[in-house]
């Protein structure tokens, strides 16, 4: 079932706490369960405006972390541009959580975010990434943007990469990470043990 037909049910009623309490302890048990060594990898967590009204989300995130005993920089945090508010950005900066900026292009303030606030990486919208190889404008959008990113110290996703050609003029673009289908369809949680197990780094930029 997808999130999308259920996530606004939740959101109107109370149960969005404890099933955004369930997905957290989840996610954080997942990661720091075993992997092969050196394929540890980051693991993102979107929040909601509805999330974020709780004002004891972020301490039970910390908790929560301590508790499965997950190190640092393996646990990050997705808020889109209209749901940042600054101090919920600097709380998850105390307790050494990476903030990402989701869907990043679509809102209208990401240029005082980008230099006012503790911003870790952007994601630039899957909106620009899926337009570039075609149009001149969506590809001097998503370079100017990484290389903006890069000046203030920040780091760069891309989101809804599907072919080699994007992830090939990505790389062009010194974009840092991407994410799409071309890398890996969504998949169940004992399937991505064994794809980061075998990684082979096959989607290194064509020569």
């Amino acid at each position: 079932m997808s999130p999308a037909e259920f996530i606004a049910l939740a959101e109107r009623t109370e149960l969005i706490r404890p099933l955004t309490e369930w997905m957290i302890a989840a996610a954080l048990r997942f990661n720091a369960g075993p992997l092969k060594p050196g394929a540890a990898v980051p693991m993102a967590i979107n929040l909601s405006a509805s999330n974020l009204q709780d004002a004891s989300l972020i301490d039970t995130i910390h908790d929560m972390r301590l508790a499965v005993g997950l190190a640092q920089g393996l646990l990050e945090i997705e808020l889109t541009e209209s749901v940042l508010m600054e101090d919920v950005e600097h709380a998850l900066h105390a307790k050494d959580i990476t903030l990402y900026i989701d869907d990043f292009g679509t809102g209208y303030s990401s240029l005082s975010y980008l230099q006012k606030r503790p911003v870790d990486c952007i994601k630039i919208d899957q909106s620009f990434v899926a337009r570039m190889l075609r149009d001149n404008d969506s590809a001097v959008i998503v370079c100017s943007t990484i290389n903006l990113a890069h000046d203030l110290g920040r780091k760069v996703v891309a989101e809804g990469v599907e072919s080699q050609a994007q992830w090939d003029r990505l790389a062009a673009f010194g974009c840092d990470m991407a994410q799409g289908y071309f890398i890996s369809a969504p998949m169940p949680s004992e399937q991505f043990r064994t794809l980061a197990a075998n990684w082979n780094e096959r989607r290194k930029p064509v020569a």
